[in-house]
């Protein structure tokens, strides 16, 4: 086994990618993005602009932390880190490129969860917690698609479809995933043991402090995407897990630009 983490040095790194994103979305993103009620796009645009500057940091920090333990950021060395491989039989160890067949019943669970168990979770979440609840003014991309005025904005609105792909390649890739499955996870083992995967879905779901709301949520889903990474010891297996809401959104993001919503 690899050197591992100490819990301080884990709780550190999770701070180090949690604090930006609550700063932002909660200081910075008030102070300069135009006003939800006037301007619904412009204000959901600025907020997407300055979250994806928060998970490019991730990308950042997840490469410093690379560049410092392993001496340089070659491609080689980024894979082995990252586990950027094939997924591995538990049982042998031997890459099996068949096992990335696993991925259909867990991106099935999470589109469940997304699509039936969402919303009766985040309620029974913010009815016990209602001070973590969703704001009023298009923090969540749901807000920000659900004015019919912005649908009608976004008819032939390329550059907002290149702003969300931008965005999702910094969110379900280079950066929660390589930073919380790539760097995290295979050094948690030696404080976690063989739980080393839920202790890093429960950092996974607080760092959501810039939108609490959906941390219920994030747990589940993040459970469905930890665990293959764990068990077949590949940090592709949950990119392609986690990515494929991005997939889904991004085909109605287009559908909005097309002028087909």
């Amino acid at each position: 086994m690899r050197e591992q983490y100490s819990l301080a040095k884990t709780l550190g790194i999770w701070a180090l990618a949690a604090a930006p994103m609550g700063i932002l979305s909660w200081i910075v993103i008030p102070l300069v993005a135009p006003d939800f009620g006037s301007d619904p796009l412009g204000s959901g645009a600025a907020r997407i602009v300055l979250l994806t500057l928060g998970l490019v940091w991730l990308f950042v920090l997840s490469m410093i932390i690379v560049r410092r333990e392993e001496g340089d950021l070659r491609w080689a060395t980024v894979k082995r880190r990252l586990r950027l491989n094939v997924p591995r039989e538990p049982a042998t160890g031997q890459p099996r490129a068949r096992l990335f067949l696993w991925v259909v019943p867990f991106i099935v669970a999470v589109a469940v969860i997304e699509l039936v168990l969402n919303t009766p979770i985040e309620n029974a979440w913010v009815s016990v917690f209602p001070f973590l609840a969703e704001p009023t003014g298009g923090y969540s991309f749901d807000a920000i698609l659900g004015s019919q005025e912005v649908l009608q904005r976004l008819v032939g609105a390329w550059w907002f479809l290149a702003l969300f792909v931008i965005f999702s390649v910094f969110n379900t890739i280079l950066g929660e995933e390589f930073l919380f499955r790539g760097v995290l996870l295979p050094r948690m083992e030696g404080v976690f043991g063989r739980w080393s995967w839920v202790a890093n879905n429960v950092l996974f779901a607080l760092y959501h402090v810039h939108v609490p709301w959906v941390m219920p949520n994030a747990f589940l889903t993040g459970l469905l995407y930890t665990y293959p990474a764990y068990r077949y010891r590949s940090t592709w297996m949950s990119i392609i897990v986690h990515s494929a809401q991005s997939v889904y959104v991004g085909f109605l993001v287009l559908g909005v630009v097309l002028g087909l919503a």
